[in-house]
């Protein structure tokens, strides 16, 4: 059982320990993921977005345009470092464009 917080806690603190106790941080780093992609990619790349999946550290994106795939398979290390860099910690390690 967890333990029992203070009348005087903070909103996040409980929070990150009911995600922590709950073994839910791998289901929030999918979320954050998914939304780091739509916020990062804009109207024109996510209109040729059909699925953003994090198994692991790696993600993996849907596209329908051949060319645009082609287009983001060059800059996979800028897409990494900005994504990381959105979410505040070290979750995608490899992106997998099909």
């Amino acid at each position: 059982m967890a333990k029992r917080l203070s009348n005087e806690s903070a909103i996040g603190d409980i929070l990150k320990e009911f995600i922590q106790v709950n073994k839910l941080q791998d289901g929030m780093d999918k979320i954050d993921v998914q939304h780091a992609w739509k916020m990062l990619m804009g109207n024109g790349v996510n209109s040729y977005t059909k699925e953003v999946m994090l198994k692991g550290s790696t993600l993996y994106v849907s596209l329908t345009s051949a060319v645009l795939r082609e287009e983001l398979s060059y800059g996979k290390q800028k897409i990494i470092k900005m994504i990381n860099e959105e979410i505040g910690k070290e979750v995608v390690k490899d992106v997998i464009l099909r």
